[in-house]
């Protein structure tokens, strides 16, 4: 990418640590790690489930998730007692519209401790450390053993001190990333990666001790429960295993809850047939739970398993149509004929909500456009943002199938890097799949 360079060298300066790396979250300078390791997540698991499926691209999933998970580990072991969970004030951040590599503004560094507990992002940050540590199992043992025994230590932390990181810190995480459905299920996701990647019967005693837990219909950043009853459901399913099977329940309640036609479904489908959850960056739910869609019809056809929703019989073929036309309409096939993954198809959204893609480049702009200088030329701008941020998929179109390509609609408009995470493994399944 010619148009972005390097950007916040000192992030941890604050708290006298080395918090460089990782990602922002969107469209914006903040590094918010509750979404960053759900991110990072999702990206192991379409390593782990679809790798083979992806052939050469395989190494850049690799060094994607390493981008991530070296930034979490410094998280993770900087300051003995802390879990380092943010840099940059969003408040102030928003404020502002300027590219990462001009960022003027505060970096303040945020952590979460015994006395201020955070047990959904560190349950969370467990998670991706533990399913990172079986993407590089084989290919690098060393970073592997590590991110497992870091993994082991923050799920630790997250069981230990109880407690939301909401509630611990306030205004630097809500309303941004604020953790609506509690911590219960980062729990559950966290124990499920780490029995996963251990085997260890303390995870699974610690599933057992959560006792019983929701079944939604949704799957994000925030809500992991349906996440953990797919991954759960594999050993049921693949192994037998007979003491996971409320977990295949609950992940076939799921199923029923979203494919169309089933006498339980809660899902709305758009007239042109895409999945419509909430109005703010829907596409988020849509590639989350079409994850969750290939991933269980994968289980299914390995096991020669069926089920049924009502009188309503569910193959593994059943869930593959319904995944399938969620990333068709992604992709293009939809009412607009229009790809909502930037730089890709001949109509794509041209005008996102995001920083770096809607400035000039320092390349072609060397001086420095400060916190309020991005707004009148660039922001409010009616042409097209000068960089493309090629593979970028935005929150999508309203329930009536439109898209306005506005950069002021951050709803429509922005990408997020857990849009993308979590499409990488259909898209994989898909490519090799007919």
């Amino acid at each position: 990418m010619t148009w972005r360079s390097s950007s916040a060298l000192s992030d941890g300066a604050a708290a006298h640590v080395d918090l460089t790396g990782g990602y922002y979250d969107a469209g914006d300078n903040v590094k918010f790690n509750f979404p960053m390791a759900f991110t990072t997540t999702m990206l192991s698991w379409s390593a782990i489930e679809y790798g083979k499926r992806m052939g050469a691209q395989l190494e850049n999933v690799r060094v994607a998730i390493r981008w991530a998970t070296d930034y979490l580990l410094k998280c993770a072991t900087a300051t003995p007692g802390k879990l380092y969970v943010g840099v940059g004030d969003p408040n102030t951040d928003h404020k502002c519209w300027e590219r990462p590599e001009d960022m003027d503004t505060v970096r303040s560094v945020y952590s979460v401790s015994a006395a201020n507990p955070g047990s959904d992002v560190a349950g969370e940050t467990a998670a991706a450390l533990a399913a990172a540590s079986i993407v590089f199992r084989r290919v690098d043992p060393v970073y592997s053993k590590l991110l497992l025994r870091t993994a082991r230590k923050v799920m630790q932390f997250a069981v230990q001190y109880r407690g939301a990181y909401s509630d611990s810190l306030n205004s630097a995480v809500c309303p941004f990333y604020c953790s609506y459905s509690g911590y219960k299920d980062e729990l559950l996701w966290g124990a499920s990666w780490l029995l996963r990647a251990t085997n260890d019967v303390t995870y699974f005693n610690l599933l057992k001790s959560l006792g019983a837990n929701d079944s939604p219909d949704i799957f994000s950043w925030d809500n992991k429960y349906a996440g953990a009853h797919v991954l759960l459901s594999r050993r049921a399913l693949l192994n037998k295993d007979k003491s996971f099977e409320q977990f295949n329940q609950q992940a076939e309640d799921f199923m029923c809850k979203i494919i169309p036609g089933s006498p339980s479904s809660t899902t709305q489908y758009t007239p042109g047939g895409l999945m419509y959850k909430l109005g703010q960056s829907n596409l988020q739910y849509v590639t989350s739970i079409t994850f969750l869609l290939t991933t269980y019809a994968k289980y299914m056809q390995a096991s020669r398993y069926t089920f049924r929703c009502g009188n309503t019989l569910v193959t593994p073929n059943t869930l593959k149509i319904t995944a399938k036309r969620q990333v068709d309409y992604i992709l293009g096939q939809n009412p607009m004929k229009m790809s909502y993954m930037v730089g890709y198809g001949p109509d794509f959204p041209r005008k996102i909500h995001h920083r770096g893609s809607s400035l000039p480049s320092k390349t072609s702009h060397p001086q420095a456009i400060g916190c309020d200088g991005g707004f009148q030329p660039f922001f409010y701008s009616s042409n097209p943002n000068p960089n493309i941020l090629v593979g970028a998929i935005v929150g999508g179109p309203n329930q009536n199938d439109f898209f306005s390509d506005d950069r002021t609609d951050y709803s429509h408009s922005e990408p997020a890097t857990y849009i993308n995470a979590a499409i990488v493994g259909p898209l994989a399944y898909f490519s090799t799949t007919k």
